[in-house]
């Protein structure tokens, strides 16, 4: 039973998520900028930080009154966004596969899909459900779907979700080690597991037909990566993936985030923004004396005021000609960009073996 606080929960965030993105791009513009503040938040904007302007290469389409856009990729291959989220879905005479179900978009992945099919007469029932990874921003929608639709993800997705138990993400009935091919109503989707990068269990979807490509939290078109290279649990391999998505011939890619498709350009240019942080988070470590860092907070023994403040002087070095370059490029250059150096800085420092001024002792 739901309650009336929770009724009224749920309608709170729909009209904060609507009024946020809906139709307008100055006003996803503004939200995600730092600029647009709801009514009777106004001393709370105040407070707020301003940010460089999105650039309107960075925006996808326009969202329509119910807060989404879907649109054809190519053949019967769509797409659906809020501005946050993506997911994709095929339609096909036996029913719909779906691609991820983020809980932002919700119930308006199943607008979309009736938008689709009463246009083009295909069934309107989910009968395949594809888990991009077990993260509950990517999938936290899938139990509306029932029961009786056929949920494929990659053994670790499984046993992950296992242990989560959370009964919005139910767990794949169907699982792979390597390799997935799946084929409904003449479609065809290939599925790869690479490796974890951004996650232990994140694979790769390709529609070899339309060739496009899902990969989750790895590319961001016209963005930098989320915070801390999209909170990736294994850095290493997460820079490593942007290989292997460009090895794919793919000329769609669906990332998962945000309001627009991507291109192949978006993958060169979001390798050179990870190569030029890499580059500078390597010298401003070679070059930020740790000195003042040990003299102020050594005597005392805050030892985490140490690591702190000389690894932020480290990472706030190394984001400026990063941050200079890229803004007005890379949408929010300037909002995470100091974040994704510390996230490679640690990770050079405990993957890498560059400790720097923490190294063996002498």
């Amino acid at each position: 039973m739901t309650t009336e606080r929770e009724h009224f929960t749920s309608a709170r965030r729909r009209t904060l998520l609507k009024g946020a993105v809906v139709g307008a791009v100055p006003v996803v513009t503004g939200l995600l900028g730092g600029g647009l503040a709801f009514s009777g938040s106004a001393s709370a904007a105040d407070t707020l930080p301003e940010y460089a302007p999105v650039p309107a290469a960075s925006v996808g389409p326009a969202l329509n009154a119910d807060g989404y856009y879907v649109g054809r990729i190519r053949g019967n291959l769509y797409w659906v966004t809020d501005a946050y989220y993506q997911a994709m879905f095929l339609t096909t005479t036996e029913g719909v596969v779906l691609v991820d179900a983020p809980p932002t978009i919700g119930h308006n992945l199943l607008r979309a899909i009736d938008d689709v099919t009463r246009a083009n007469g295909m069934p309107n029932k989910v009968t395949h459900l594809v888990y991009s990874h077990s993260h509950a921003d990517h999938v936290g929608a899938s139990a509306i779907f029932g029961k009786n639709v056929v949920r494929i993800g990659h053994t670790e997705t499984r046993r992950l979700l296992l242990l989560d138990g959370d009964p919005n993400r139910p767990a794949p009935t169907e699982t792979f080690d390597h390799r997935y091919v799946l084929n409904v109503g003449g479609e065809r989707l290939e599925l790869a597991y690479h490796g974890p990068n951004h996650s232990p269990d994140n694979i790769f979807i390709y529609a070899p037909a339309q060739r496009t490509l899902m990969v989750v939290d790895v590319l961001f078109p016209g963005w930098v990566p989320f915070k801390n290279l999209a909170v990736s649990q294994d850095i290493p391999a997460w820079v490593k993936a942007h290989d292997v998505v460009m090895e794919y011939p793919w000329q769609v890619l669906v990332g998962g985030h945000l309001g627009r498709l991507g291109v192949r350009a978006d993958g060169d240019i979001q390798k050179q923004y990870v190569a030029d942080l890499d580059a500078a988070v390597r010298n401003a470590s070679a070059t930020v004396d740790p000195t003042p860092y040990f003299q102020k907070y050594g005597p005392s023994g805050n030892s985490w005021a140490i690591f702190k403040t000389y690894l932020d002087a480290v990472a706030r070095q190394a984001a400026e000609p990063v941050v200079a370059k890229y803004t007005g490029i890379l949408a929010a250059a300037d909002v995470f960009t100091v974040d994704n150096a510390f996230a490679l800085l640690e990770s050079q420092r405990i993957d890498g073996g560059l400790l720097g001024p923490f190294g063996v002792h002498q």
